[in-house]
């Protein structure tokens, strides 16, 4: 198996195709560049900062311990999230410098109104999906 067959298996894990219109949030130095370039393959675009006013799919946040109030990011994050988007939460692995407890970002989803439905190892970074609950449509 090739790097080719391994880059969508990775997009694969993160639920991203083709098309999709992805924000990229949080990249600093430490971002794993081959995973971002996996990414930007599988939707076949480079993916939108964070000045983007479209309305996104996937929502990708690097997030390390000392970044700031995670509650509060999400709460911005979803913002411009489509109604069956998602969020990516990506922190430096277990032992790596940044790393954030897993529990702490299940703690934030919820208050965001969020919940975390899946966590992938990706090398060097871990990620947790989180997506907005789905409410039946009130009928009249």
């Amino acid at each position: 198996m090739g790097a080719a067959a391994d880059a969508q298996n990775i997009a694969e894990k993160l639920g991203i195709t083709h098309g999709m219109a992805v924000q990229e949030l949080g990249w600093d130095d430490d971002t794993d560049d081959d995973l971002r370039a996996v990414i930007e393959e599988a939707i076949g675009s480079e993916m939108l900062d964070e000045d983007t006013d479209e309305v996104v799919d996937v929502v990708v946040l690097w997030w390390r311990d000392g970044d700031g109030d995670l509650v509060d990011e999400l709460m911005d994050v979803i913002t411009p999230l489509a109604d069956d988007g998602f969020v990516w939460v990506l922190t430096p692995k277990t032992g790596q410098p940044g790393h954030v407890d897993p529990s702490e970002i299940a703690e934030s989803a919820t208050p965001a109104g969020l919940t975390q439905t899946s966590a992938v190892n990706l090398g060097g970074w871990s990620g947790s999906r989180l997506v907005q609950p789905k409410t039946p449509s009130k009928q009249r």
